[in-house]
């Protein structure tokens, strides 16, 4: 019963952080939406950096860390791409208004 708990807690929690990412990755500034792809990065280097063995054991450990910022990454440039295409769309249709 407690693993369950746990993998239900651990779902809800990697939603609410690909919803979050996704909300910070449309706002305006674009730095807001490198906010938790740095804090995951930062956290892979601290694995990195606390990582006992062999090269092989330490870049594995740091290579599966650095996962969720790729995907942090995925969710931040895919948003950003569609905003600029929004924003060139934008400027196109003015432009044939003017």
């Amino acid at each position: 019963m407690m693993i369950l708990r746990n993998i239900i807690i651990a779902v809800v929690l990697l939603i609410g952080m690909i919803c979050l990412q996704i909300f910070l990755s449309k706002k305006e500034s674009k730095i807001a939406g490198l906010i938790l792809p740095v804090i995951s990065f930062a956290y892979s280097l601290l694995i990195l950096f606390s990582a006992v063995g062999d090269i092989g054991q330490v870049m594995g450990a740091f290579f599966f860390a650095n996962l969720p910022t790729a995907v942090l990454l995925m969710i931040y440039f895919s948003c950003r791409g569609k905003i600029s295409k929004d924003k060139e769309l934008e400027k196109m249709t003015i432009k044939d208004l003017e």
